[in-house]
Order: C-alpha cells, then structure tokens, then sequence
C-alpha cells in the first residue's frame, strides 16, 4: 500500500508530552499516538546502533543498487542475530539501550492526517489508520 501511517493532528504525540503531569492518553486518537510515537522511537535506536555499527551504510550510494540492497539486507541479518543473541555484549546495542527516547532527527513531526485526503490511497491509509486506533482503543479499555 502506498502512503504515509502518520499520526493524529491537534493531539498530544511526543511521549515526554504524555509524561508531563502524569497524562495518561484518551480517547483512541492519543492513544494511537502514544503507541506511533513510541514505535518511532524503537525506529529510531534501531537506526542508530545500525549505522553506528557499520560504517559502510554511509557510503552506500557508491555501489550499485543491487549491492546496495545485498549490504542492507546482510546487515540487517547480523544486526537481527546480535540482538537475539549477544546485545547485552554489544556496547552499541547497550549505548542505544540506554537512551529511552532518542531524539528525532528532524526535530519536528507534523506529518499526519491529510488536509486534503482525495487518492484513494489517502482514503485507504485513513481507514487504516482508524482501524488501528479502534483496535488500540478496545485494548486499552
């Protein structure tokens, strides 16, 4: 599916916002952003101890894409069987481990809900979207 699962515009979306005064979230819209934010932030220290870990994913644009794709996937495997297996011996993996929410890159994130939602993929990754939140609502309760 094409698009963008971003979250919900006008809530509450970075988690120390949902730490600040004991705020839980409400209502299926926090919610959905408090679970979004918090898997962006596994994103996020995953990506670091990846390219902290291997140096070569800063100059993969020098290959060709075929090999691009063969170094992607091959440190992905590594970096898969070092957290299943050895992270707590790993300094990179414990280094990232200890940081609880790594800082976004970009410094801000207001991607989200379309203000304008006419592709049918817009509409799909709505609903989607919704379906979701109902879902996390229905577990949060």
């Amino acid at each position: 599916m094409a698009g963008f699962l971003g979250p919900y515009r006008g809530e509450r979306y970075h988690l120390p916002d949902f730490r600040r005064g004991n705020h839980r979230a409400s209502g299926r819209k926090e919610i959905f952003n408090h679970a979004h934010s918090s898997l962006r932030s596994v994103i996020e220290r995953t990506f670091g101890v990846w390219k902290k870990k291997w140096p070569i994913l800063r100059d993969i644009p020098s290959y060709s894409f075929d090999k691009q794709v063969l170094i992607v996937i091959a440190t992905m495997v590594l970096h898969n069987y070092i957290r299943r297996h050895a992270w707590s011996n790993d300094e990179d993996f414990r280094q990232f481990e200890n940081i609880p929410d790594m800082p976004i890159s970009s410094g801000h994130f207001d991607r989200g809900e379309s203000s304008y939602s006419n592709s049918e993929s817009d509409l799909e990754i709505a609903m989607l979207r919704e379906t979701i939140a109902n879902s996390l609502m229905n577990q949060y309760l």
